[in-house]
Order: structure tokens, then sequence, then C-alpha cells
């Protein structure tokens, strides 16, 4: 049975240690890129904002945002600098900024994609502008459960000033939109424990199970494929990813995935 999500601990040393393999990813992504772009579902030019990680800042995403571009969309990158979390009018900033990006394209909803703490931060955005917001893929975010089940969490509050326990921080950040909501995780991630990144069960939502480092999951061939998979949905039409064929090589069912992760994410 799993621990309940009030009780989780951060990924164990083992899978911290193991973050040193995003070098392998990112290795990977620049080898695959050319065959991706040529395989990879094609986008229809709508908004997407990409928003980076604690304390990353755009240049973290630049390659996926240069990816995403190459796939037909229209990619922006959040400028507000390193991200610190929702601190001042961050989140206020950022609010304005998707709805300058929709008016920018005559209306269109902004997709957003966040890795991380910027999944967190996009699914808050989704919530407070739903009439602004296309869809939502979250790369590795804290989306429930125990915020101290990191092992980011003293960082989060060093840099942010925040409690990460805090109950008004926590409800902003774990309210769930309604718009199509897609959560890329690996269950060896080194710095979220995986279950804090699944996101609950709606008709619109879906946990995608990758393997991963966290520090990869923005260059992860299979995760860029799974992002450029569920951009190209036509708007009103979304569906769960197809998991059928060479899929499922890649793309676990949540239930059918490895138990060694579990053994090892503590």
């Amino acid at each position: 049975m799993s621990p309940p999500l009030t009780s989780m601990r951060p990924p164990s040393p083992l899978l911290l240690a193991l973050e040193g393999r995003a070098f392998f990813e990112w290795s990977a992504f620049a080898a695959a890129r050319s065959w991706l772009l040529r395989n990879v579902p094609r986008g229809d030019a709508h908004p997407v904002m990409v928003l980076p990680g604690l304390i990353a800042s755009d240049r973290s995403t630049g390659p996926l945002r240069r990816f995403l571009g190459d796939c037909g969309y229209h990619v922006y990158p959040w400028e507000q600098g390193f991200n610190r979390g929702p601190v001042a009018d961050t989140e206020q900033r950022l609010l304005e900024r998707v709805q300058q990006i929709s008016a920018r394209h005559d209306g269109r909803k902004v997709s957003l994609v966040g890795w991380s703490l910027g999944g967190a931060m996009a699914r808050a955005l989704a919530v407070g502008l739903p009439e602004h917001v296309r869809s939502v893929i979250t790369l590795g975010s804290p989306l429930g459960g125990d915020p101290k089940a990191t092992n980011a969490w003293r960082v989060f509050e060093m840099v942010s000033g925040l409690k990460v326990d805090d109950p008004g921080l926590h409800q902003r950040l774990i309210a769930h939109p309604e718009a199509p909501f897609t959560s890329i995780f690996s269950k060896t991630d080194g710095v979220v424990h995986w279950r804090l990144s699944m996101a609950p069960e709606t008709p619109c939502s879906e946990n995608i199970v990758v393997q991963s480092s966290h520090l990869g999951l923005g260059a992860n061939p299979a995760v860029l494929w799974a992002i450029a998979d569920r951009l190209a949905q036509r708007e009103g039409e979304w569906q769960p990813l197809d998991r059928n064929g060479w899929h499922s090589v890649f793309f676990r069912e949540l239930r059918n995935h490895n138990r060694l992760a579990d053994l090892i994410s503590g």
C-alpha cells in the first residue's frame, strides 16, 4: 500500500546522486533533435509560454522553447528572471503576461509548460485565467501533498522568504484548473517525490510516467515527444495520450511502472 501523501519523504540520497544522469539526457536531446522534428506532430501556431524551475531562468528553458518553436508554435519565455516562487507581484505580472500574449494572437488561448516549481505556478495561472489558458503541461512539478517531500524545499524558503507549509501558499498552488492538464514525471526523480507530481483524476487530466532525472526532464527525448503530442491536439478535442504500440515502451501506465523505483524513492 502506498503511504499517504502527507507522510511522504524527499527522494532518497541515491536518487539525488543519480541526478547526474541529466548530462546524458541533454546529450540524447542533441542527438535526437533532428529526428524528433521530422516525426513529432506539428503545431497549429498557437501561443505557448514556458516557465522555469526553482532558481532557474529562461536560459534553462531555451532549448525546449526553440524545439517547440520549430514544432510550429509561437513560444514565449516567462521573462521574470530567476524563479524565486510567487513572491512580491510575480503572480500579477504573470497573469498580465498571459493576457498580453493572448491579445497578441487575436485572443487565442495560451498553453503553459512549466518545469518543477514553474509547473505549480502554471497551474495557478490556469486557475486564475481560465478564459485565456488552453492547456497546462507540468514536468516533475509538486502538485499536492507534503510540500517538504522534495530535496528543494529549504532552497525555496531561502530564496523566496516564504514557508512551504504556509496554508495560503499551499492552497494557491494546489488548486486545479478546468483546462486540459498533463503531468509528466519520473519515479526516479531525485528532487521531487514522484507521488507529489500526480495530477488529480478528472475527465481532462492525465499522468505520464517517463524514465528521467529531474534536471533532464526539459531535454529528455521521450518528454519532448509527449509535450509536442499534447500541444498538437485541436482545441476542445483533448484526449489522453495513446499508449498503444511503441508508445507503451516509453510512456508507462502508472500502475504498471517498475517496483524498483518504489524501493529507492523513499
